[in-house]
């Protein structure tokens, strides 16, 4: 363990509160050693940590308390221009470890936001091998992490093609996302 991500560790517990841990666990009921830190102190955190670079998102989330999987997605979002590839890989290999909702749309939603037009065609073949997986969670982030092209008109017909292909799928966390991602495709028309 590095010295940084103990640094981290110790953070995380001095900013715990019992409201906020109870709070993550009614909304997240999948969640994963949670310590109880609010999302304001998570999204600086990732900003103040930023100098660990790719080597910090790894072992933050291989750590694999539920504050650090989202603080690695987070800070994979402030350090993702400096190698987009690199960034996609690193998502690629978070996939299978994804075990609640929260995780899922953090790492779709933000990790690659910044890079997702430069690397768009590569984000959507992730998708097309996520949307037929037999884990969830995978199939529930190949349509988060394709949510942010919604709003180009050009691209919604690859993206409805995925939403199709799991309009019925018997997962409540995958059929929200296909609801999510329908009322977007409509605010894009």
């Amino acid at each position: 363990m590095s010295a940084l991500l103990k640094q981290i560790q110790n953070e995380l517990k001095e900013h715990a509160t019992p409201e906020a841990k109870a709070a993550a666990m009614k909304f997240v009921p999948n969640a994963e050693k949670v310590y109880g830190i609010r999302t304001p102190v998570l999204n600086r955190m990732a900003k103040k940590y930023r100098e660990g670079g790719f080597d910090l998102v790894k072992e933050l989330w291989n750590s694999g308390a539920f504050e650090e999987k989202l603080i690695a997605g987070k800070l994979l979002n402030v350090i993702c221009k400096k190698d987009p590839l690199i960034s996609l890989k690193l998502v690629t290999g978070f996939t299978k470890d994804i075990s609640d909702w929260a995780v899922c749309d953090c790492v779709g939603m933000q990790s690659l936001k910044p890079v997702a037009k430069k690397i768009q065609h590569e984000i959507f073949d992730l998708s097309g091998k996520l949307v037929k997986s037999k884990n969830l969670w995978e199939r529930r982030l190949s349509l988060v992490i394709i949510e942010v092209f919604t709003k180009d008109r050009s691209l919604h017909p690859e993206i409805i093609k995925r939403v199709k292909l799991l309009e019925s799928d018997e997962e409540y966390y995958v059929r929200k996302a296909v609801d999510w991602i329908k009322r977007n495709l409509k605010k894009g028309k």
